[in-house]
């Protein structure tokens, strides 16, 4: 008998709750990742503890939510009503347990499933949860999702609330690290979303008075074209411009939850908006005219949201609530009243609008016959693409792994052959480009399909006529790390700033980074990623050891690439801010004015030249 064949009551288990959270975290957090993407599952946590003071917040209790984070601890504040001190270690412990299931006790929270804290729980090496109640309170410890202590007070001068501390286990996650901007970056959308509360992180105060027209605003990389339309109504939120360039920016949420992937509110919010202003018009302008350019977020809340996943990135559901309209219709028809008002109030908005739903519409129709060439060129190369050395699973597949897909873009064939032969073929593409990519600012989209690189490029993501197409969830530039690499960076950077900055937008850019020496002696191989690293290698190390330092991708063997792009794999993320002037970054470093940015170059090269000699 063969040993698959030997299947008994012995090969049958039934784990606990924290132990089936422990071994597929995944499943509840997404991925795990050591902090440095905004989505790793260190920040999944916070967001988990947060939500709950948030719906406390959202039900009339509590105006200020106080965290605290110091050493790896988290600790989460608020002044809300307090967990009920008899249910406080179910809370926190017993699976399918809270009181979001009465509607009742919260009407539109995000968390309705009662998993979201056991998570945190499970997946925390230490975790502490106090509920204060009318001066009595309660304090359960875990470790490891398993209770060690039960405490009770009475005659607290505390006010009403609940505290909630944890420390993530590094045997789960790995070493890890908190990057402040991406937790201050959460904490600034619950205050958009919510106007009046004040979110204090280790002591600084985040604040919004104007909801969605201060994300808008703050999120803005260039002056709009008209000033931000905000309207608002019961369980209704949104602000709308248009600025200068071209794809679609969207910000959308769902009772407080931030919904990175979209959904059926932000469907129907895009077909609004195309809809309601060609009926404004009493045109019938092609909806990608209407909406090239558009930048805007959208804000509801429903009963019973129905999320795709766990970590609630995608709205699923198509109703409101058990008598009310669908999702679609809600959103349509508060555009279709709001949206139409507005405009008739204000005509100048109008006329601005008017004028760059024209322009799009003459750009488009010019090229129209150019994107017809190149499709089919894109189709017949893609028949034989030796560019596109694509992978099995795409963003778009209903797979568990889609979320995995990524497409490295790089250049030359040593440094493209490496990647191709360590890639995972199930998840990881390779695209290669044929020497240094056009400087693409100031031109037209009708370089897009002229140029063979371009035009590849976008057929290969597949990006065209819709972002949400994407066939990868990364898309991630990897260059040498030389003059030349830096340049052809920036060149990829320009192209996706100029026709596409929805990858940017909706956090699809990267930066591949690839180690810059090696150092080993006959134990041990460290690589390197700075020379700060470098020197640290070298004193762990001692006795002479040898390093090489790598000038090229294609200098890094398979074998070696696999730990480049594999579990370790470095990557900075590509954002954008209103910190961030778009249009006056690309001038200055991508533009004409070669006097200035020679002047910059000079001046910044002395500085490096000083270092240099400092160091020798």
């Amino acid at each position: 008998m063969s040993v698959a064949a030997n299947y008994g009551d012995e090969h049958i288990q039934t784990l606990d709750w924290k132990e089936h959270i422990r071994r597929r975290p995944g499943m509840y957090i997404g991925k795990l990742g050591d902090g440095t993407s905004s989505d790793d599952g260190i920040y999944i946590l916070i967001k988990e503890v947060l939500d709950n003071s948030i719906d406390e917040y959202m039900m009339g209790f509590g105006k200020c939510i106080d965290i605290t984070i110091a050493d790896k601890r988290v600790t989460v504040r608020d002044y809300g009503r307090g967990v009920p001190l008899g249910k406080l270690s179910d809370v926190a412990s017993r699976m399918n347990t809270g009181a979001k299931y009465d509607s009742k006790a919260f009407k539109k929270s995000v968390g309705l499933n009662g998993v979201g804290i056991k998570a945190v729980n499970a997946l925390s090496s230490e975790f502490v949860i106090q509920s204060i109640r009318e001066g009595e309170s309660r304090t359960v410890k875990f470790e490891a999702g398993n209770e060690v202590s039960d405490i009770s007070e009475k005659g607290l001068a505390e006010k009403n609330g609940t505290i909630v501390s944890f420390w993530a286990d590094e045997t789960v996650f790995g070493p890890y690290e908190y990057h402040m901007e991406y937790i201050e970056a959460m904490v600034r959308n619950y205050t958009y979303l919510n106007a009046g509360l004040v979110i204090k992180v280790n002591g600084q105060s985040f604040v919004s008075k104007n909801g969605l027209l201060d994300l808008l605003n703050e999120n803005l990389g260039e002056e709009p074209l008209y000033p931000p339309i905000h309207l608002s109504g019961p369980d209704i939120e949104v602000a709308i411009t248009h600025g200068h360039g071209y794809g679609e920016t969207y910000f959308s949420f769902v009772n407080g939850q931030h919904t990175t992937q979209g959904g059926t509110h932000q469907a129907a919010f895009r077909e609004a908006i195309a809809k309601t202003i060609k009926e404004f018009y009493k045109k019938d302008f092609d909806a990608a005219d209407v909406r090239t350019s558009v930048i805007a977020a959208i804000s509801i809340k429903v009963e019973e949201p129905l999320f795709e996943s766990q970590t609630k990135t995608k709205l699923g559901s198509k109703d409101m609530g058990a008598d009310g309209p669908t999702v679609r219709n809600f959103v349509v028809d508060f555009m279709k009243q709001e949206l139409d008002n507005y405009l008739h109030k204000h005509s100048e908005t109008a006329e601005i609008l008017l004028k760059k739903i024209q322009e799009n519409e003459k750009e488009r129709k010019a090229i129209s016959g150019i994107q017809k060439k190149a499709r089919e060129m894109a189709k017949k190369v893609s028949l034989n693409n030796k560019k596109l050395r694509d992978c099995r699973i795409h963003l778009t597949d209903k797979n568990d792994r889609a979320e995995e897909s990524m497409i490295f873009i790089t250049e030359g064939n040593s440094a493209s052959g490496s990647i191709t032969k360590s890639r995972d073929v199930n998840t990881q593409a390779v695209f290669s480009l044929r020497g240094k990519p056009l400087n693409c600012y100031g031109l037209t989209k009708k370089i897009v399909y002229e140029n063979e690189e371009f035009n590849l490029l976008q057929a290969a993501l597949n990006i065209e006529e819709d972002m949400d197409n994407l066939r990868y969830n990364k898309v991630i530039i990897a260059t040498d790390a030389d003059v030349d690499g830096m340049h052809i960076r920036l060149l990829i950077m320009t192209f996706f700033l100029q026709f596409f900055p929805d990858v940017i937008h909706r956090g699809h850019l990267y930066i591949l980074q690839t180690p810059l020496f090696r150092v080993r002696n006959k134990k041990e191989t460290l690589y390197c990623y700075s020379e700060e690293e470098r020197q640290k290698a070298v004193a762990k190390l001692g006795s002479n050891p040898e390093i090489t330092r790598f000038k090229g991708l294609g200098e890094i063997s398979p074998d070696e690439f696999k730990d480049f792009i594999g579990e370790g794999m470095r990557l900075d993320k590509v954002r954008m801010t209103k910190e961030d002037p778009v249009h006056d970054l690309l001038e200055f470093y991508m533009g004409k004015n070669t006097n200035d940015r020679q002047g910059f170059i000079i001046n910044n090269l002395r500085i490096e030249a000083d270092y240099v000699e400092d160091l020798i």
